[in-house]
């Protein structure tokens, strides 16, 4: 008798014996319990694994994905469910879409998102493409979102889980992709995945999460940004909102908009932030917590999905953020009340309740207190 699973929600037409479906397997517990209900809906299913990193480097890394024992892992969990396995080498395109643009965005002043990048990339383009090429009817994988059909078609939508919703990693995709894509797992708390792995006797049941950034395994950041830009360490002064030098720093890659810790200018009146990186001048400016407030953000390329909404919206401007309500006005992303942390680089992420409208990467914002100008 088999066990009580969940519906998989794969949205294709009936027979599904005569369905492909190709699943993205990184190795993790998530895309393996995906591929597992895909097989079980009678459809020919075929999981792919990108190989992003060496292979060597990356043997017994535990917190990554996509390389070495993960590579394993994924193959030894198709071979238990009893699907086709390939792994395609996209080492070198990763390195120069993802990791080189992740190293340039920190030597800019910027704090880069790698995952929105890499999601953009090798995954939803490259991926997608190979998904095509084997004449899959769609690609699945084990992101927390929800697809769900609305009047004009697929719409982006939060995971039901809160605590793993992954929608605001996932505003670049474009409405082709989503109407090629599935996201399965968007309706499942994360202990009732990990339950259907054990039920499936899948080695990977008890497997660790993936961290944020899977190419930096000790967390160390600057050490990959140093390692591809020996010059990343050059120091430079620290400022007051006001002019007054405080002091000098080590690099502006130790440092994001927002920052308190770590700033090693003791001795003064209130705590003090970090307001703005000055790249040209590799000047970090700092001041009080009233300096970070801002009114809006300009956005550049900005991924619409929500059609001809014209609605109120909310903005969610880092991925531990909560929806601020704002307005959008050509690329001008305005907001009610003044937002604090917001940081060049990062993404808006642009909300209808739990309906993703789209989003774009902050470019520049616009201060709240004219001192902070």
């Amino acid at each position: 008798m088999q066990p009580p699973f969940p519906p998989a929600r794969f949205d294709l037409e009936e027979p599904l014996g005569q369905r492909r479906i190709v699943v993205a397997m990184s190795g993790g517990v998530d895309s393996s319990v995906v591929a597992a209900l895909a097989a079980r809906t009678g459809a020919e299913v075929i999981g792919v694994t990108l190989q992003l990193y060496d292979h060597g480097a990356a043997v017994g890394r535990t917190g990554s994905c996509c390389a070495g024992q993960d590579i394993r892992d994924a193959r030894a969990v198709a071979d238990r469910i009893g699907i086709a396995h390939y792994v395609f080498d996209y080492e070198s395109a990763f390195r120069d879409s993802v990791i080189a643009d992740f190293a340039d965005e920190y030597m800019a002043g910027r704090t880069p998102i790698p995952c929105v990048k890499c999601n953009m990339g090798v995954k939803f383009t490259d991926l997608f493409q190979i998904a095509r090429d084997l004449g899959a009817d769609c690609l699945a994988t084990g992101h927390y979102v929800q697809r769900v059909m609305g009047p004009q078609g697929a719409q982006l939508h939060r995971a039901a889980d809160p605590a793993r919703d992954q929608s605001y990693f996932l505003f670049a995709t474009t409405q082709a992709q989503l109407d090629y894509l599935r996201f399965p797992l968007g309706g499942m708390p994360k202990p009732q995945v990990r339950e259907i792995a054990a039920e499936l006797g899948l080695s990977v049941a008890l497997k660790p999460d993936s961290q944020d950034i899977c190419f930096v395994p000790d967390g160390d950041y600057a050490k990959v940004v140093r390692k591809l830009r020996p010059d990343a360490d050059e120091g430079g002064e620290i400022v007051h909102v006001d002019g007054r030098l405080l002091g000098r720093h080590k690099g502006l890659i130790h440092y994001t908009v927002g920052q308190r810790k770590g700033l090693e200018i003791g001795g003064q009146a209130e705590p003090l932030y970090v307001v703005r990186l000055d790249a040209e001048a590799r000047r970090v400016v700092v001041g009080p917590k009233a300096a970070l407030a801002v009114s809006g953000a300009r956005l550049t390329d900005i991924n619409w999905l929500g059609g001809d909404f014209t609605g109120p919206l909310t903005a969610k401007v880092r991925s531990m953020a909560k929806p601020v309500p704002a307005r959008l006005e050509g690329d001008r992303l305005i907001f009610d009340a003044a937002e604090y942390g917001v940081a060049p680089g990062q993404a808006a992420v642009l909300y209808a309740g739990d309906r993703v409208l789209g989003g774009g990467w902050i470019a520049s914002t616009e201060p709240a207190l004219a001192e902070a100008a």
